[in-house]
């Protein structure tokens, strides 16, 4: 029986633009399957704690905190949705755990590229020692960031590529591993369908790098004897916009009688189109896909009238920012500089094997919070308050 749904209101609330600039990305390296697991919300974690600065409180200070204060800018092109906020307070959580960190700042672009270039040198004029930059335009991002890093800022882009050289144009561009996610992806597939069968790959906009190199990873780690990807080539196009997504979902239901799996990079825009599986009299297909407390709740809620109906997650990725903040603060205060440039999104759920966690569900706390992320849960519906 599938009871009322809050997260499917506060999933639709979101709106289409909001969740593609929340899921959008960019992409250069890295080359290893993730092993780390992100783990659940309330878990034990083996990573530095989180939480107001409790580390540096506790005088626990981090290797890439290092002696010299400084002040710290953080710019979003656009920060407006409950991902974003997550994200935002992540980054703010993590500067707060170097006590050299003396001044945080931040400014949203609330999706106004000139806006976004002016915070950037707003910031430099208030004399920021380092910048951390969600570039969202891309590249017409390229000319503010490179001013900024001669004016003699670390400035370091995360996420999504505005083009440009590391140590030219910016201190260091910390990339979102893609590659990765697709290998990661294609473990998961092999996994709940040994046997191969139809994959079905609902991406982002057209030609957007994170769909493509997904993509393309996940078709060079599986077998073509076993596995047929189904629907447009290298993924159907959702913009990860539930609207649009359930279009997409219901014309490929229409046109394939077996569809074995379905992978998507940001799961939580698939929610609103799941039924259709229901409404075409068909049980919904296993998932591959990044987690959201929408998501797995709906998974609860509906896993047992949908025989097969399983769930593979990867993090959603808010924790991506703590690794930019980790290395424009070590940069700038003269700590332990980390050696990766690269984020990758951390293995999450498992409805099979249960590792490195069981599918998570807070159904007292608003959908779209992110349970892979270390911000605790309470406090990511604190912001969406």
């Amino acid at each position: 029986m599938t009871r009322a749904l809050p997260h499917l209101r506060a999933l639709a609330a979101l709106g289409a633009a909001g969740l593609l600039l929340a899921a959008c990305g960019g992409s250069d390296d890295g080359d290893a399957v993730a092993t780390d697991a992100a783990p659940a919300a309330g878990a034990d974690s083996t990573d530095e704690p989180a939480g107001d600065g409790d580390t540096a409180a506790s005088g626990d200070v981090p290797a890439w905190c290092g002696p010299e204060e400084i002040t710290l800018g953080f710019t979003d092109g656009f920060g407006g949705n409950s991902w974003r906020l997550v994200t935002t307070e992540s980054g703010r959580d993590e500067a707060a755990k170097c006590p050299s960190v003396t001044e945080f700042l931040y400014a949203d672009g609330q999706g106004d590229t000139q806006k976004a270039i002016s915070d950037i040198q707003g910031m430099v004029a208030q004399g920021v020692d380092a910048l951390v930059v969600f570039p969202d335009a891309g590249e017409a991002m390229l000319p503010a960031l490179r001013s900024a890093f001669e004016a003699g800022v670390v400035t370091v882009p995360y996420r999504v590529d505005p083009g440009g050289e590391d140590g030219v144009d910016y201190t260091a561009f910390i990339a979102l591993d893609n590659e990765n996610d697709g290998q990661n992806y294609a473990a998961g597939i092999q996994e709940l369908l040994p046997d191969g069968g139809n994959v079905l790959f609902l991406g982002g906009p057209a030609g957007n790098s994170q769909s493509t190199q997904a993509a393309e990873a996940m078709q060079a780690a599986l077998d073509p004897e076993l596995y047929t990807f189904i629907g447009e080539q290298p993924f159907e196009v959702t913009n990860w916009d539930p609207a649009l997504a359930q279009q997409v979902l219901t014309a490929a239901i229409a046109r394939y009688d077996d569809i074995d799996v379905i992978v998507s990079d940001f799961g939580p825009s698939l929610v609103g189109a799941l039924p259709e599986f229901e409404n075409a009299g068909r049980t919904i297909p296993p998932l591959v896909t990044s987690d959201g407390n929408v998501l797995g709740c709906f998974w609860e809620e509906n896993q047992e009238a949908n025989e097969g109906f399983e769930l593979f997650t990867i993090a959603t990725g808010n924790d991506h920012v703590r690794t930019a903040m980790q290395y424009a603060i070590a940069q700038a205060t003269g700590g332990e500089v980390p050696e990766s440039t690269a984020h990758q999104h951390a293995l999450f759920e498992n409805s099979v094997t249960g590792d490195p966690n069981e599918v998570q569900c807070e159904p007292d706390l608003p959908g779209d919070i992110y349970l892979s992320a270390e911000l605790p849960a309470e406090e990511q519906a604190a912001l969406l308050e």
